[in-house]
């Protein structure tokens, strides 16, 4: 049992130091996390995402993201329009897509410098096991 402590130990640290260089790299490029996570999320869709999409893949809460978008939008830097229902779609200024040029999309090229350095099947091994421990973590969760 000490043992697995260790590892969850480790992992933990590992995550939060992780968090540690976003935040980081956040405050270098003077971006709140929240708002670098939205932008992030947004170039990692092209130049607009839904906001559904922005919810589920950041872990901020929706009161968080209602924030920072009106803060986005009153800088110009994004906009919000109505899709199909009630969805709303986020999509990048032309003034917001030089702006995510400058910050988010750097963050982006960096990780993907990291991950094209590492020999293929080192990644195609991490992505793996990554998924594979959401995926049981997942279901550990509905059993709470």
């Amino acid at each position: 049992m000490e043992n697995q402590f260790r590892d969850l130990k480790r992992l933990n640290h590992l995550v939060g130091e992780i968090d540690a260089v976003y935040h980081e790299m956040s405050l270098r490029l003077s971006l709140s996390d929240s708002a670098m996570k939205i932008l992030y999320t947004i170039c990692n869709f092209g130049e607009a995402c839904l906001l559904a999409d922005v919810c589920r893949l950041t872990g901020l809460s929706k009161q968080t993201i209602n924030s920072a978008i009106r803060k986005l939008e009153g800088e110009g830097i994004l906009t919000t329009e109505a899709e199909d229902g009630r969805a709303k779609r986020l999509r990048l200024t032309e003034q917001g897509k030089r702006y995510a040029s400058d910050t988010a999309l750097r963050i982006l090229l960096s990780e993907n410098e990291v991950l094209s350095s590492w020999p293929r099947e080192d990644v195609e091994t991490y992505l793996t096991l990554m998924e594979r421990f959401l995926r049981d973590l997942r279901e550990k969760a509905q059993t709470l």
